[in-house]
């Protein structure tokens, strides 16, 4: 299997400052998606310091080991430098205090011949598009799922709730971070995507498959999401990343732009 990946992040039209971060090493197959928290520019140094470390440790680990080491080994290696990756950022909010209370989310993906190992920290997510149905693979660690999994509230009552964005899990906050993991099957045709909640809270999941249909380029793709996140009001940053799996060995082509 080939993979073909397309990254971009916007501002969006409420905020002046974007704390969204995005990296592809496409060597490695790896994807990392990260949405910072905190005051003055925090939040951007520490989606910015997540995404900067995972892609440099992890992403050079996985161009050495991956073609001896088995999904339990890239299960570690991702835990590993996760951990290390949310040790720098608790340091840094420590011993900063312009940086005080900093964090981020993470979502995480390598891709492997056949599989794809995918790890997320917070509400950011990852989607799968496969045959037209689109589903979402990963599910979020907030206050908010908390309360949709306990009963309390409908996924419906839950696009007007107040406690939007309030995670329970994040990079940098604690000494600690667990990652959740979990490992799918690829097909070819397959198309992934990873976002920011400045992206899935502005559209449904009707129209993100819409839209995800609605070219054979990434790029395109991507740059109708993130208009479409813009015109439905743009009230946070908006990032994504999309990953196609392609059923031929060939070379990826991958697109970085940067979107203010």
């Amino acid at each position: 299997m080939s993979f073909e990946f397309f990254s971009a992040t916007d501002t969006g039209r409420a905020r002046n400052n974007n704390e969204d971060s995005v990296a592809v090493d496409e060597p490695s197959a790896l994807i990392v998606l990260a949405d910072g928290m905190g005051g003055y520019n925090a939040g951007e140094v520490a989606s910015g310091m997540a995404t900067a470390f995972i892609k440099s440790e992890l992403g050079r680990w996985l161009q050495e080991a991956a073609a001896t080491a088995s999904d339990t080994d890239v299960r570690r290696a991702m835990d590993i430098c996760v951990d290390n990756a949310n040790r720098a950022i608790f340091n840094a909010a420590n011993s900063n205090p312009q940086y005080a209370g900093m964090g981020t989310t993470l979502v995480v993906g390598v891709f492997r011949d056949g599989r794809l190992l995918m790890g997320h920290v917070g509400d950011s997510r990852a989607y799968r598009l496969r045959a037209g149905r689109l589903a979402q693979i990963t599910h979020d660690h907030s206050l908010l799922q908390e309360q949709i999994d306990a009963g309390l509230i409908t996924v419906e009552q839950a696009q007007f709730s107040a406690n939007k964005n309030l995670v329970t899990r994040a990079v940098g906050v604690e000494d600690t971070v667990l990652l959740e993991t979990h490992l799918h099957d690829l097909m070819p045709g397959d198309l992934y995507m990873l976002c920011s909640d400045g992206l899935s809270d502005m559209l449904d999941d009707e129209t993100i498959a819409q839209l995800l249909q609605a070219s054979d380029s990434l790029e395109e793709l991507g740059s109708s999401l993130i208009d479409a996140a813009n015109d439905a009001g743009g009230k946070d940053n908006i990032s994504v990343i999309l990953a196609r799996v392609r059923g031929t060995n060939g070379p990826a082509r991958s697109w970085w732009p940067f979107r203010r």
